[in-house]
């Protein structure tokens, strides 16, 4: 073999570890690439999920605060509801009392 076609061959020796490494780091590319791509898709999945915790935690909280105002109003209303039926008792008592004592005054309870 001559010089000139050993530095063709050289040459396309060459070339080809070039395009070989070419495809290489391309591949390492699209890999470094595809992995920022999933990194950054998770960081924003992440991201949504805390933003959607969050709110639903706040949401949470003002449903806790209704509930505790609805148990505050119902307990009320039961104590109001007591007292009614104990007036209500004290006056029934009360009614048959005044009759007893009329029909023994000899009149007649209406």
């Amino acid at each position: 073999m001559d010089a000139a076609t050993l530095g063709a061959v050289g040459t396309i020796v060459v070339g080809l570890a070039a395009a070989a490494a070419a495809v290489i780091g391309q591949r390492g590319a699209n890999r470094a690439s595809q992995s920022g791509a999933v990194l950054g898709g998770y960081s924003t999945l992440v991201d949504n999920l805390q933003e959607e915790r969050n709110k639903l935690g706040d949401k949470l909280a003002e449903n806790e605060r209704l509930l505790a105002a609805a148990y505050r109003e119902l307990a009320d209303t039961r104590s109001e509801k007591a007292d009614l039926l104990t007036q209500i008792t004290t006056l029934t008592d009360e009614n048959r009392q005044l009759r007893e004592r009329i029909a023994e005054l000899g009149g007649h309870p209406t």
